[in-house]
C-alpha cells in the first residue's frame, strides 16, 4: 500500500476559503503547511457554544455557516474548505454533500468537506480496515463509523480522547495525539485516520507512518489534498 506524500510537492499556490468552528485554533496554520508554498487562507469562523456539536445543535450551526459563507464573495478564491469534521459525520454522507452544494451555491466556488475528503483519501489507498483516533463522544463516534461503513471501510482498532467540551478539545497537544496513536499501529489494518480538524497532527502523521510502515491520515491533511484537486 502506498505511503502518503506531502500534498504541496507539485502544484500552484491556492487561495483557500476555510470554514471552521469559532473555537478552532489549529486548522488554518496546519492547512497552509500542507498546501503549496505561497498559498493563502481566508478563514471564517462559525459561531457555536462551548459544548460539542450534537444532532440538536447542528441545524442552526449549518444555517450560520451558509449565511457566513457569502462573505467569501468579497475575496478572490480558488476553493472553499469546510473543515467542520464532526458536523459532516453527524450529517452523514448525503447531508455532508448537501451542505457542500449549498456552500457552492452561496459562493460559486468548488467546496471540499473534511468528512468527504477522509472517505476519498482512504478509498484511494485501498484501505478497507483502519485504526481510528478521535476526540469525540460516542454519539459522534458512532456516526463516524457509519460514515466510513457507507464507503465499505471498517474500524478495527479505536481510541478517543472523549473531550468534555471545546475547551478540553483545544488543550490536546501534538504529543498527546502521538501517544494515543502509537498503540493503534496494528498489523491487521490498512491505515490509520486521526479525526478532527482541531487536533494537531502536522508533525505526527508522516513520522508515525514512516515508523509503522502504513499510511496515517488526518482531517487537515486530507482536506488539503482534496482542496488541491478541486481547484484543478
Amino acid at each position: 500500500m502506498s505511503q502518503v506524500q506531502p500534498t504541496h510537492a507539485a502544484s500552484r499556490p491556492l487561495n483557500v476559503g476555510l470554514m471552521v468552528p469559532i473555537n478552532n485554533t489549529t486548522m488554518e496554520g496546519e492547512l497552509l503547511s500542507w498546501l503549496p508554498d505561497g498559498s493563502t487562507c481566508r478563514t471564517l469562523r462559525i459561531p457555536r457554544g462551548k459544548g460539542l456539536l450534537t444532532e440538536d445543535t447542528l441545524p442552526a450551526y449549518v444555517e450560520s455557516a451558509v449565511e457566513l459563507a457569502q462573505q467569501f464573495n468579497e475575496t478572490p478564491l480558488d476553493v472553499i474548505a469546510y473543515g467542520c469534521t464532526a458536523a459532516g459525520f453527524i450529517l452523514g454522507p448525503a447531508g455532508d454533500a448537501e451542505i457542500a452544494q449549498r456552500l457552492t451555491q452561496a459562493t460559486g466556488l468548488p467546496v471540499v468537506t473534511t468528512a468527504r475528503s477522509m472517505m476519498l483519501a482512504l478509498q484511494a489507498l485501498g484501505a478497507q480496515k483502519i485504526s481510528l483516533l478521535t476526540p469525540y463522544h460516542d454519539d459522534v463516534n458512532i456516526r463516524l463509523r457509519a460514515f466510513l461503513q457507507s464507503g465499505d471501510i471498517t474500524v478495527g482498532h479505536f481510541d478517543s480522547f472523549y473531550a468534555a467540551d471545546v475547551v478540553a478539545l483545544g488543550q490536546i497537544t501534538e504529543q498527546q495525539v502521538d501517544a494515543r496513536a502509537q498503540p493503534l499501529c496494528h498489523d491487521d489494518v490498512d491505515a490509520m485516520f486521526i479525526a478532527c480538524s482541531q487536533l494537531p497532527t502536522l508533525n505526527v502523521v508522516n513520522p508515525l507512518a514512516a515508523s509503522w510502515g502504513k499510511p496515517v491520515l488526518s482531517s487537515i491533511q486530507v482536506t488539503a489534498q482534496y482542496a488541491i484537486q478541486a481547484a484543478g
